[in-house]
């Protein structure tokens, strides 16, 4: 037998060690390479045929663009900061009246005394918002602002609640909002990632990357880690052994090999989405940098962020940081604050809260001056909120429980309708009363404000259609101007 002849599959030289695994052991290598690429995501057929992060329709017109997230970790008290409630001081010292019911919270069932809040409270702007003294500087903006008194949600603790707020569940393993509008929308920037994350601080964020991870969907949607100085990406720069020149050989002779591949087996889609992911950062070594490189920007514009005064330079930067990504196209920013739920003000609420407020209220206010006088606002939605609120009732004597039936957020820019003030507390700002505004509905709003209908965004996997807000929730359609 000519053992050279082509037309004799048995004997056709192997190529590459793909092309080897693939027809070793009579079939075998194939068997395993298949279970390898099939492993980490959905069937083939959920993925779409253009490349994952081409530039997608929307459903409908949308009114925003761009998302920036500013996610305050551990839980931001309400009632000291956007929800006044005159009677909690009137009762103070007292336990919660009956007729509340009772209150199950982290630590157990709470008859814990009512804490009276010691803020300052004053209406602001034309809109006449109520805002704390804690934040003068987003007091400027209320006008901006569509604050959401009425959120509830169903993580009682930080773990659930923090996920819940991220993928909509209480559990781990689903895609996050941000690779949900990633999936749905593409990315209008081929050079950088369509989804970045950042923290304030190096603390861990409860349940860590599954907050920003793309759960079932394949890795390319998930979200990308961006930190300061010369490597914004960890592992991103290439190794100072190896030269530009073997580099780009290397990516050549991966590339040549992957056509090859793609070619003769065009169904394994899922080995193009993680090529796509290698493609887009050798991209980004030379974009992302560029993009964390604040050396242009005025001082004027660093003041504006706050980034001139110690307790705000680190939050005025990530800020600064999110003007940036967004003005050149990328899609979703989600900013940890206070990260290691340092929000989570258990005891000492005045030096806990009074602390963060005042690392963090000019710069928010800073970004939305800032995209407002360059035109962005209009187009970019940015998000204020935690995983939940704070009990009236005192913890531990002057701080506050987890509360996940009633708290605040807000949303501007992004044709949201400023100034309004959307849903009720009861008199105590324990449970959401009026507009009741669930985290699926919120999820609905925030897609429904980038074009994207919530029950008609579908992801396909083992055979079940699967939605970004678990086949529930509505948006909030007033909230738009």
């Amino acid at each position: 037998m000519n053992t050279a002849d082509p037309r004799c599959h048995r004997y056709e030289p192997s190529r590459s060690r793909r092309d080897f695994l693939f027809r070793s052991g009579i079939g075998l290598g194939a068997v395993a390479l298949q279970s390898l690429l099939a492993r980490p995501s959905a069937s083939a057929a959920t993925l779409p045929s253009a490349p994952p992060l081409a530039l997608r329709n929307p459903h409908f017109r949308p009114r925003a663009r761009n998302v920036i997230f500013l996610f305050m970790e551990g839980g931001p008290s309400h009632i000291d900061l956007f929800d006044p409630k005159p009677l909690l001081n009137k009762l103070a010292g007292q336990t919660l009246p009956e007729s509340f019911g009772s209150v199950l919270t982290s630590m157990g069932e709470s008859r814990s005394p009512l804490l009276a809040s010691k803020r300052a409270w004053k209406q602001h702007g034309q809109s006449g918002i109520w805002v704390s003294d804690w934040l003068p500087h987003i007091a400027e903006c209320v006008d901006d602002l569509s604050v959401i008194r009425s959120c509830w949600a169903d993580g009682i603790n930080h773990s659930a609640g923090v996920c819940q707020m991220n993928t909509g569940s209480v559990l781990g393993g689903r895609p996050s909002l941000g690779s949900w509008a990633t999936y749905g929308l593409g990315t209008e920037n081929s050079d950088l990632p369509a989804f970045v994350v950042m923290q304030d601080n190096q603390a861990g964020i409860v349940n860590g990357p599954r907050n920003w991870g793309a759960g079932f969907m394949p890795a390319v949607y998930q979200g990308i880690r961006l930190q300061g100085g010369g490597e914004p990406i960890p592992n991103l720069n290439t190794p100072d052994a190896c030269t530009p020149g073997q580099q780009q050989s290397r990516i050549d002779f991966i590339n040549q090999l992957n056509r090859n591949y793609a070619a003769r087996f065009p169904e394994q889609t899922e080995l193009a989405a993680r090529l796509t992911s290698y493609e887009l950062a050798f991209r980004m070594q030379a974009a992302a940098p560029l993009t964390v490189d604040l050396a242009g920007e005025t001082e004027a514009t660093r003041r504006l962020y706050g980034m001139d005064r110690k307790e705000t330079a680190d939050m005025g930067h990530l800020c600064l940081l999110s003007r940036r990504l967004v003005e050149r196209g990328v899609r979703f920013v989600q900013i940890y604050h206070g990260a290691g739920s340092k929000w989570d003000s258990h005891s000492g609420m005045e030096k806990n809260h009074g602390a963060l407020c005042a690392s963090m209220d000019q710069p928010v206010a800073g970004l939305i001056r800032d995209l407002k006088a360059r035109g962005l606002l209009e187009e970019t939605l940015v998000i204020w909120g935690g995983e939940f609120g704070r009990t009236p009732m005192s913890e531990k004597g002057d701080g506050r429980d987890h509360n996940a039936t009633g708290f605040s957020m807000w949303f501007a820019g992004g044709g949201v309708k400023g100034g309004q003030a959307i849903g009720a507390t009861d008199d105590l700002g324990l449970r959401a009363t009026e507009d009741r505004l669930h985290v699926h509905d919120l999820h609905a709003t925030i897609l429904w404000l980038l074009g994207i209908d919530n029950m008609g965004l579908v992801y396909n996997y083992k055979g079940r259609p699967e939605r970004p807000t678990l086949n529930e929730g509505e948006p909030y359609k007033k909230i738009a101007g």
